[in-house]
C-alpha cells in the first residue's frame, strides 16, 4: 500500500482542478480517475462558467490553456404568458463579460494536460472499490488493469461526480426529484447570437440558450414525458417545436446536432466533510441547471479547500482542525447557491396566476432597480463568498 497525502477520486474538472491546485504544495497527491484517458473526452457537452470561475482557472495557470471559449456579454430573461424580462450585461457589471461556455471536452483536455508534477501521480483506467477509515488514515482499494491495489490516504477528496465510486463515507444525503428532464444539443440560428444568452422561464421548466462558437448550447427542460417526444421527434419537426416553444427572440432555428436527455435532480451531502474526506463538486452537491450554478460553486470550493491545505501543508490535511476551517468559511456560499437554483425552480416552473404576476414584477423591479440588479448579478457571478 502505496501512501499519499491526499487521494482524489475523479479526474473530472473538479478533481483535476484540485490537484492542480496543490501542485507545489509539497503535499504528496494520487488522482484516481476511471476512464482510460482523463486528458481526452468526446463528451459533447457544454458548461457555463461565470467570470469568478474564470479568475480562479486564471490563478490555476490553466485559462490560457482552454480552447474556443465563447463569452456571455449578456443574459436575456424572460418568462413565458407574462410580463417582466431584465437584460443583464457585462458592462452593467463591469466586467468584460459575465461568464463563458466551452466544450467540457476540451477544458478537461487543459485540465489533464496540466497535472502532473514531482508530488502528483495520475492513474487513468483505476475502478475504486471501496474504503476504509481508520483513525490516521483512509485506505482505498481500486482495481487499475485488471490487478486489485490500495493506497493510504491522510486526506481523501471525492471529486466523481457523483456517478458513484462504491464509496461509503457515511454522510447524509437530501434527494429532491423535480419530475423533469433535460433535452440538450447545439442549435444553429438564422440570426448570429452576438454573445447573448436567453433564460425563459415556461411552465413546464426554464429554457437556455447560450452562446457556443458560433451556434447556441440548448438546456431545455420538461416533464419526461415532454422530454421523450422532442427526442423522438426528426430534426425538422424538433426545430418547429422548439419555435413555437421559446420564440423567435433567436431568430429562426435553422439545424440542431447530436441531442441528449438526462433527468434533474437536487441532491447534496447535509455535510460534506467527514473525518478525513471532503465531497467536492456533484459528488456534493448535484444541482438543477437553472442559472449555471453548478460547476461554478464546485470550483469555488475547489479553490478554497486549495488554500487551505497549502496552509497547512506541513500539517496534518486530513486533521479536523484544518477541515472544519474549509466547512465554516465555504458553508454560506454552499447553501445559498442550493437554496438559490432550487428556489428559482419552484418559483418559476409553474403557471399559477398570482405568482406569475409576481415573477413579472420582480423581473421587472430587477432591470429598473440598479443597486438590485447589481447584487443579483454579483451573487451569479461570484457567490456568497465575494
Amino acid at each position: 500500500m502505496q501512501a499519499y497525502d491526499v487521494v482524489i477520486v475523479g479526474g473530472g474538472p473538479i478533481g483535476a482542478a484540485l490537484a492542480i491546485a496543490l501542485q507545489g504544495s509539497g503535499l504528496t497527491v494520487l488522482v484516481l480517475e476511471a476512464r482510460p484517458d482523463a486528458g481526452n473526452s468526446n463528451d459533447a457537452r457544454t458548461l457555463a462558467m461565470s467570470y469568478g470561475s474564470r479568475l480562479i482557472l486564471e490563478r490555476l495557470g490553466i485559462w490560457s490553456q482552454i480552447e474556443a471559449v465563447t463569452p456571455i456579454e449578456s443574459i436575456h430573461v424572460s418568462q413565458r404568458g407574462g410580463f417582466g424580462r431584465t437584460l443583464l450585461s457585462a458592462d452593467e457589471a463591469g466586467l468584460p463579460a459575465l461568464g463563458y461556455v466551452v466544450r467540457y471536452a476540451r477544458l478537461q483536455q487543459a485540465l489533464g494536460e496540466a497535472i502532473g508534477s514531482e508530488h502528483t501521480t495520475l492513474k487513468v483506467g483505476a475502478e475504486v472499490i471501496g474504503m476504509d477509515s481508520t483513525a490516521g488514515a483512509v485506505s482505498i482499494g481500486y482495481r487499475a488493469q485488471g490487478i486489485m491495489q490500495s493506497a493510504a490516504a491522510r486526506l481523501l477528496v471525492i471529486a466523481d461526480g457523483g456517478t458513484g465510486t462504491g464509496l461509503r463515507t457515511g454522510a447524509a444525503m437530501k434527494v429532491r426529484e423535480y419530475g423533469q428532464d433535460a433535452v440538450v444539443g447545439l442549435v444553429e440560428t438564422s440570426r448570429p447570437h452576438g454573445y447573448r444568452a436567453f433564460e425563459r422561464f415556461t411552465p413546464d421548466g426554464p429554457i437556455a440558450l447560450l452562446p457556443s462558437e458560433n451556434r447556441f448550447a440548448l438546456v431545455w427542460t420538461a416533464t419526461p414525458e415532454a422530454a421523450n417526444a422532442v427526442m423522438e421527434l426528426p430534426p425538422p419537426a424538433f426545430l418547429e417545436k422548439l419555435q413555437r416553444h421559446f420564440g423567435d427572440r433567436a431568430g429562426r432555428f435553422i439545424s440542431i446536432g447530436a441531442r441528449a436527455r438526462f433527468p434533474l435532480v437536487l441532491r447534496y451531502a447535509s455535510d460534506p466533510v467527514w473525518p478525513r474526506v471532503v465531497m467536492l463538486g456533484n459528488a456534493a452537491q448535484t444541482l438543477h441547471p437553472i442559472a449555471g450554478q453548478g460547476f461554478n460553486l464546485g470550483l469555488r470550493d475547489v479553490w478554497e479547500l486549495g488554500q487551505t491545505l497549502w496552509l497547512n501543508a506541513a500539517r496534518d490535511p486530513g486533521a479536523d482542525q484544518c477541515l472544519s476551517g474549509y466547512r465554516t468559511t465555504r458553508r454560506p456560499d454552499r447553501l445559498q447557491g442550493i437554496a438559490l437554483t432550487h428556489s428559482l425552480v419552484k418559483i418559476f416552473s409553474n403557471d399559477i396566476g398570482p405568482l406569475r404576476a409576481a415573477r413579472g414584477a420582480a423581473l421587472a423591479l430587477i432591470e429598473v432597480v440598479a443597486p438590485a440588479k447589481r447584487a443579483f448579478m454579483q451573487q451569479m457571478i461570484f457567490g456568497a463568498s465575494l
